[in-house]
């Protein structure tokens, strides 16, 4: 069975309380219940991973290298927009990667604009709620055929 990490960034752990108006009021465990629930349907295993600290994020990445998964998928929240060091860590994967935001990056504030990510990544989907993670794991399953 090919596996999938689902990389969750920093603050994802106050989905449900933190910006409902950009964010919704779903949990982090609601969207990993989703993508366990899909990954079923795709017959892909989904392992998700959340951390607030950039090192552990960067370490996490590199088990996935080391483990050989199939893909990965990140929402990195603030880190898209200036972390080098998880940009770097992901740059080692040799399998596809796909970036996602539950917002609109683009319509949002200036500095939301950017990802550090862009040029490494197989794509890009956001602005779609959660839907953003289904999008995500059908790209990455979509890629893997």
């Amino acid at each position: 069975m090919k596996k999938i990490v689902m990389l969750h960034g920093i603050n994802h752990n106050m989905f449900g309380k933190r910006d409902p108006v950009q964010y919704g009021t779903i949990t982090l465990a609601e969207i990993d219940g989703q993508l366990q629930a899909l990954g079923a349907e795709l017959g892909v295993e989904v392992d998700s991973y959340q951390t607030n600290h950039e090192g552990d994020m960067c370490l996490r990445i590199h088990q996935a290298f080391t483990d050989g998964v199939d893909a990965v998928l990140i929402n990195a929240g603030a880190w898209t927009h200036y972390s080098y060091g998880i940009r770097d860590a992901l740059a080692i994967l040799t399998c596809p990667i796909v970036e996602l935001h539950m917002s609109n990056i683009h319509a949002r504030e200036p500095f939301r604009h950017v990802s550090v990510f862009g040029d490494i990544v197989k794509g890009q989907i956001c602005g779609f709620g959660v839907d953003s993670y289904l999008l995500a794991l059908r790209a990455a399953v979509s890629a893997l055929r």
